[in-house]
């Protein structure tokens, strides 16, 4: 998915507040636009950018494509981050350029390390008729591989942990003495949550902080109500937490240790310093090659430039 979104300045560099014990905090997501699909952006926001490594969430859909419209998105670039892919319902085509070219269907993970950088394009495989819903994640790579070489992998099928009231499917990481296939550069940890109405008890570490993003349905967790449309933070610090359902509900689980280095986001790149920003756009305006190519019948998305390179 293309971010398009801002947080550039050297003060949201700072670390994020809260982290340091268990809490729970209730953020609205923000409503964005990316083709023709409404998302609900939980991460990032002003006081919680992140949480462990992952850096980015957009819940889209439920939405109903009549075969008019469809969920595409053109040809966009990325940088030092990963993407995570998951879908409840509907199905696209992911095309990069490294050659990809993959159907990713429910219960399907597509995971794409864009290292130095990256293009690709999410497309509907035809003109689509149905229910589309699902969630696109970040994940801020670590110094070690964010200047390295693209990548790109799918994982037909993710091992699952069964609950007393349902199942748990690791997307990214280890839950439960469960670990999923999927590459992993930091500490970090990600699980989609199929739950019935009763109570969910899950084991957590104590070094990594957490945040739920409810896909559909609703929890209820130390006295809040999680719905579709909210970040509800955790904290650290928690060795279990106790979840009551009170209707069929999916949800995600994001965990991880807290990011130690300062990142800096804009549009689709994560790095460290405005100046490699401005080399990104650059790169990106000038059509050079840096992100490669993608074959697409979709036009490449542009941007204008990073609002310090206009104030110079």
């Amino acid at each position: 998915m293309n971010g398009s979104m801002h947080i550039g300045d050297d003060k949201d560099r700072d670390r994020d507040v809260g982290g340091s014990t268990p809490t729970v905090t209730i953020a609205d997501s923000r409503l964005a636009q990316v083709g023709d699909l409404s998302v609900r952006r939980a991460l990032p926001q002003r006081t919680r950018r992140t949480v462990g490594a992952w850096c980015f969430a957009d819940h889209f859909g439920p939405a109903t494509f009549s075969g008019d419209d469809r969920p595409d998105v053109g040809p966009h670039p990325h940088m030092g981050l990963q993407t995570v892919t998951w879908l409840v319902s509907g199905e696209l085509v992911h095309r990069d350029s490294l050659g990809s070219e993959q159907k990713i269907k429910p219960g399907q993970l597509n995971l794409m390390s864009a290292g130095k950088g990256i293009t690709h394009a999410e497309e509907a495989s035809s003109p689509f008729r149905g229910t589309f819903h699902g969630i696109q994640l970040w994940i801020a790579q670590p110094e070690e591989t964010r200047n390295g070489d693209p990548s790109f992998e799918h994982h037909r099928e993710l091992p699952r942990v069964y609950l007393s009231n349902g199942a748990a499917t690791v997307l990214v990481g280890s839950f439960a003495g469960i670990t999923s296939p999927a590459r992993r550069d930091s500490d970090h940890l990600g699980i989609e949550l199929d739950l019935r109405t009763g109570k969910a008890i899950m084991p957590l570490q104590r070094d990594y902080e957490y945040a739920l993003i409810v896909l559909s349905g609703a929890l209820a967790f130390e006295g809040h109500i999680i719905e579709p449309g909210h970040l509800a933070y955790l904290g650290d610090g928690r060795d279990e937490c106790t979840i009551g359902v009170r209707s069929p509900t999916r949800a995600i689980l994001l965990g991880g240790v807290p990011i130690a280095e300062p990142i800096l986001m804009w549009w689709n790149f994560v790095g460290r310093t405005r100046d490699e920003m401005i080399d990104a756009y650059r790169h990106w305006e000038d059509d050079d090659g840096w992100f490669g190519h993608v074959k697409s019948r979709l036009d490449r998305i542009p941007v204008a430039p990073p609002p310090w390179m206009v104030n110079r």
